[in-house]
């Protein structure tokens, strides 16, 4: 062998040698990033809610505007007298601005012809109650519809609930979220005969509110419930782990 086949050869065995090292470092470099841990820890919490939005409507029709407008004025009076007797403050009373619109019947006459009859102005305004005392609120829900038997035009909806410390709740939940996913990762670890190394992401999922016991469906973008006083709050955290 001449010595320019020597030098061909060296170098051919040197390539094979440096190749050899780089596949078995990618092959390590691939087990070792593929040697994670994913888990998704969860925590879930009962509730109550503490505050309280109920909201009710009473409205006017009149050919005339001004008479419209003084009957809904007797009406307001009314219906405060009524949330103050059932020991609503006044302060958690709040009247919205009235709503004026015209009553008009459209149609067409013999002849198809488009006609119209003006059939007065209809007045209508919100009134709004937020109070942290639900069971005076409820009560008085259920007991406004007398109102109706006084000539009173009412339209009443159902109290919404809400609770006032919803963030502190929520960073309560990510913690113990994420305590649960280490601990199942530990746990997945230990029966895999390895440890547990440090955290390598972390996604947090979608914080859910729905009324307890109820059968609600989850919502992609988050469920957020106000009718039940009684409420279920969960969140979870998407998470991955390396070993050692």
């Amino acid at each position: 062998m001449n010595k320019t086949s020597l030098i061909v050869a060296a170098i051919a065995s040197i390539a094979l040698i440096s190749a050899t090292v780089i596949i078995g470092n990618a092959y390590k470099y691939k087990f070792k990033s593929n040697n994670n841990i994913n888990v998704t820890g969860n925590a879930l919490k009962d509730f109550n809610a503490d505050l309280v939005k109920w909201r009710a409507t009473f409205s006017r029709n009149n050919f005339d505007l001004k008479s419209a407008s003084d009957q809904l004025k007797q009406d307001q009076n009314v219906v405060r007298n009524f949330l103050i007797s059932q020991g609503i403050k006044t302060s958690e009373i709040v009247f919205e601005a009235v709503n004026i619109t015209k009553d008009i019947q459209y149609g067409t006459d013999a002849n198809g012809n488009s006609i119209n009859h003006f059939n007065g102005y209809i007045l209508s305004q919100d009134v709004t109650i937020q109070s942290t005392d639900l069971d005076k609120i409820e009560k008085a829900s259920r007991e406004i519809s007398n109102l109706i038997s006084q000539g009173i035009e009412l339209n009443s909806s159902n109290p919404n609930y809400y609770y006032s410390k919803l963030e502190d709740l929520k960073l309560e939940l990510i913690a113990q979220a994420s305590e649960n996913a280490k601990q199942r990762a530990e746990n997945i670890a230990t029966k895999a005969g390895s440890n547990l190394g440090k955290l390598k992401k972390a996604d947090l999922g979608i914080f859910q509110i729905t009324g307890k016991n109820d059968n609600e469906d989850y919502s992609y973008g988050g469920s957020f419930n106000t009718t039940s006083r009684q409420k279920t709050a969960q969140i979870t955290v998407k998470t991955s782990f390396g070993t050692n």
